[in-house]
């Protein structure tokens, strides 16, 4: 009991003690605000990333993609684990909107928008038939060309506040999208003036599936018109890659094992088939390793900022060595008074370790209110500043593809700051404890000491 009378002593009267606790209560503040946002941008760029690709990614980066798709796609279809199964072209094309001189490089993805609804969340991307997806590709401004989904940074522009300008219904904005079809072999299929395959397509919908790269460069074409601008509509039909999504209940590696072993008896089925060389090139991958290159950037980023505050962190250890070490020297007469009637080394070190503790406790408990409050009213603030004076300190919704500032606290990473801050300052009080366990009452209460 006389330790925790002593430690909270010596934390109430002795003012540098403050100063201990609120550089704890300022690094704790710091980290939860940073680690909170930059957490919740990260996760928010994990889900949005998982929601485009599906559970398991089975293609080929080859633009000659690979045959015998449908034959893969019958049998993931028979198996209990699988909810939606989706094959998709993809490839690159020159795209030049009507009334202009452009020609614009762009990615291209062939798509059945209800398959690959279920297997993806691209149904959530779209604004105007968000409700029918099986519409998608229906505009009203000629319908007897086709339609086409454009990512929504092609075709309209944000605010301050990352609002876009949606339009009642969409514009009759016509576009020639030109590619370069390919054989099995990979060698140009039409040779001679006309080398490319252009069709003419009219905006339907737009997509915003929240990744700026995407949204920024995608135009989605039916499968079977984006099949035929690619030369893959031939006796045996190809495609790209295939998106699969797995029943709630199936765990993402259980499923992930169960098609890559579909897809090697498969391709051993078709071994001695025509375009057999071409399954050799094809691999299966799960969302987050189809994906990595674009989500290990971000990852990185988290890292490093974890590490750099990991190091403003140990300023804590330093701030309270430098502060048990002066109330130990000035409290070497208790130190003294404890030891001669008969109290031990150890709890004399338990006794400023629990000082320590204290001090670590009430700093992380400040830091933590504080950053939680801070983080409630983030947007709030970021708003006003931008109203009162023009200024947006973190995001600039039109170059940033994010909305709201990420604010929800992940009590994981709150408890591991928490803990990571009382730990700092054990170890910065250790040394200063351990000098303070080794004096010698007959020092400390001579009389020239007094």
């Amino acid at each position: 009991m006389y330790k925790i009378i002593l430690s909270i002593r010596y934390l109430v009267k002795r003012r540098i003690a403050y100063f201990a606790v609120l550089a704890v209560a300022l690094c704790v503040f710091i980290v939860v605000v940073v680690m909170t946002v930059m957490t919740g941008l990260v996760s928010d760029f994990k889900q949005k990333n998982h929601r485009f690709v599906g559970d398991c990614v089975v293609g080929t980066e080859s633009l000659v993609g690979f045959a015998y798709y449908e034959d893969f796609v019958k049998k993931l279809e028979q198996e209990d684990i699988i909810e939606g199964v989706s094959a998709v072209i993809k490839s690159y094309a020159l795209v030049s909107p009507f009334g202009t001189e452009r020609n614009l490089g762009i990615e291209i993805m062939g798509i059945e928008p209800v398959r690959h609804s279920r297997a993806t969340g691209f149904g959530q991307t779209l604004y105007h038939h968000k409700d029918d997806v099986s519409r998608a590709f229906e505009q009203t401004y000629d319908p007897n060309q086709a339609g086409c989904v454009i990512g929504i940074e092609l075709v309209l522009s944000r605010d301050s506040e990352g609002r876009y300008g949606y339009d009642s219904d969409p514009t009759g904005l016509g576009l020639a999208i030109s590619c370069f079809p390919l054989t099995a072999k990979g060698a140009l299929a039409k040779v001679g003036a006309g080398l490319v395959n252009t069709k003419t397509f009219y905006y339907s919908d737009n997509s915003h599936s929240g990744l700026a790269r995407v949204d920024g460069s995608m135009i989605y074409l039916p499968f079977e018109e984006a099949q035929i601008l690619c030369g893959m509509d031939g006796p045996v039909k190809r495609a790209n890659v295939i998106h699969i999504k797995f029943k709630p209940k199936v765990k993402l590696e259980t499923g992930y094992e169960r098609v890559a072993s579909l897809w090697r008896s498969f391709r051993e089925e078709k071994a001695d088939h025509r375009h057999a060389d071409l399954l050799e090139k094809v691999t299966v991958q799960s969302w987050g390793n189809y994906r990595r290159s674009s989500i290990a950037a971000m990852e990185k980023e988290q890292t490093m900022m974890t590490v750099m505050f990991a190091l403003v962190g140990l300023t804590t250890v330093f701030i309270v060595f430098v502060v048990t070490y002066m109330i130990i020297s000035h409290k070497s007469k208790d130190i003294g008074i404890l030891k001669s009637i008969g109290v031990s080394n150890a709890n004399v070190m338990l006794l400023f370790l629990s000082f320590a503790f204290l001090v670590g406790f009430l700093g992380s408990a400040i830091g933590t209110v504080g950053g939680w409050r801070f983080l409630v009213h983030i947007n709030g603030i970021e708003k006003w500043l931008y109203e009162k004076f023009e200024y947006q300190p973190l995001w600039d919704r039109e170059i940033f593809a994010i909305g709201d500032i990420p604010n929800t606290i992940d009590l994981k990473v709150l408890g591991v700051i928490i803990l990571s801050a009382i730990g700092a300052c054990l170890a910065g009080a250790l040394l200063p404890c351990r000098q303070a366990a080794k004096q010698k009452p007959v020092e400390t209460l001579q009389v020239s000491q007094l």
